[in-house]
């Protein structure tokens, strides 16, 4: 006979970024001990995942956990293990959900545990695209490597220990394309890029803001390959990759392979039970679904965004944070009769990589406007880049900015001011930032 269920009056479901925060406004707004628990497929307890790609891979003094426990990436305070069990919070590691029943509000492991709850909150995050999911040839070889999670980021420090200043071969162009080349170029890999599109991060890059990074990335010795992709592997009598073959018929030499294509939502789980929209779990203002009592918070949810009036999905860390402490505080608000303001949210992107850092705030879309010296050469690394829509400014990109003037960047996104004269703005750069 099955055990027995275990039952509490929360549960959070996914034990990533999202799952951490959520704990956090939980243990702020007050929790019982024994009513929470984080069910989690992972064998730690949350962290902050960017610095997986950061932080975990620097040549010294690498990040290690429990150093980057959440919520630590905010500035906030590091939850450990033990802060959980103090709060009598249950942290269910290691534990991989395979059936969820909202209708008898049931969740089964792998292992046929079932746990059931009053409030369900899916936090399960997304998982990373993999080439074996298209049938690349050799793409099952070793030292073919992803980065979503910790068990992925020890495989590629393991990688990098034994094929040290080795050839690295990355696959895309976007985030995790970019931050891993540097990482790696700064533990002197001989590193070369492979993309499809003209220009890399081109879901938020222009062409003027990606000149800049594709020419600074050349110039630390970073080879990039633009317009084809990797079509194959080829490997040695254990397995190793030893080459990449890309679709233009050219062959690139690899000890190490790192493939960053995107990632997918997870939400298989719920797909029937729960209304879709835009690859996500459909929320209100307070990440509620459309089943009474379950939320959605992170890159699963597709919520409203108040600015913009339309409905959006957001993959990045600042939103994972924000929608959860939301969600918290709209479900203990529901409970004592109170009400919370709808979630208002400012989109915000940022990396960092080498000496270089950029933030964006708002919307890119409408008309860009470059501003500033994206010259990679150049000793002052200032840019940016306004963009326009319907005369007026809805998002805003910033290379090597102060505090000061992120914040600023940040407030013209917000209040969207009128352009009278696009040429000017050019001219004008931050200053223009700086009167809003």
């Amino acid at each position: 006979m099955a055990a027995e269920a275990k039952h509490f009056k929360y549960v959070i479901l996914g034990g990533g970024v999202a799952a951490g925060y959520a704990a956090r406004e939980f243990g702020k707004q007050g929790v019982n001990p024994g009513e929470l628990a984080i069910i989690s497929k992972e064998p730690v307890a949350p962290y902050e995942r960017p610095a997986l790609s950061k932080g975990y891979l620097f040549p010294e003094n690498a990040a290690r956990l429990p150093g980057f426990h959440t919520c630590v990436g905010s500035g906030g305070e590091r939850l450990l293990p033990e802060w959980y069990s103090e709060k009598g919070i249950e942290l269910i590691l290691s534990t991989e959900i395979v059936k969820a029943d909202l209708a008898s509000k049931t969740l089964t492991s792998a292992a046929g545990a079932t746990f059931t709850y009053e409030t369900l909150l899916i936090a399960t995050g997304s998982s990373v695209i993999k080439l074996t999911d298209f049938g690349v040839q050799g793409a099952e070889s070793n030292n073919i490597l992803y980065l979503r999670d910790i068990a992925d980021a020890d495989k590629l420090v393991a990688a990098m220990q034994a094929k040290k200043d080795g050839k690295v071969v990355i696959v895309g162009g976007g985030y995790i394309g970019l931050e891993l080349s540097a990482a790696l170029k700064m533990n002197n890999f001989d590193v070369t890029m492979v993309y499809p599109e003209p220009w890399c991060m081109p879901r938020l890059f222009t062409s003027g803001i990606a000149h800049f990074y594709e020419g600074y990335y050349s110039n630390k010795g970073i080879k990039i390959v633009k317009g084809t992709v990797a079509a194959g592997f080829e490997a040695d009598a254990n397995g190793d990759v030893t080459a990449v073959k890309l679709k233009d018929g050219r062959v690139l030499e690899a000890d190490i392979v790192v493939v960053g294509v995107g990632g997918r939502p997870l939400t298989a789980l719920f797909k029937g039970q729960v209304a879709e929209e835009k690859g996500g779990l459909k929320t209100d203002a307070f990440f509620e679904t459309n089943v009474p009592g379950v939320y959605a918070i992170g890159d699963v949810a597709t919520f409203p965004l108040k600015l913009y009036n339309e409905q959006r999905r957001v993959e990045h860390v600042d939103h994972a944070r924000k929608s959860a402490e939301q969600a918290v505080r709209a479900i203990k608000a529901k409970e004592s009769g109170e009400s919370v303001a709808e979630y208002d949210y400012l989109p915000y992107f940022y990396s960092r990589s080498f000496d270089i850092a950029w933030q964006f705030y708002g919307d890119n879309v409408g008309d860009d406007v470059l501003f500033g010296d994206n010259d990679p050469a150049s000793a002052n690394h200032k840019f940016g880049s306004y963009w326009v829509k319907d005369g007026k400014v809805v998002g805003v990109f910033l290379e090597g900015g102060s505090a000061e003037e992120n914040q600023a960047i940040a407030r013209v996104a917000r209040a969207q001011p009128v352009v009278a004269d696009v040429e000017a703005l050019k001219t004008e750069g931050l200053e223009f930032a700086a009167k809003v």
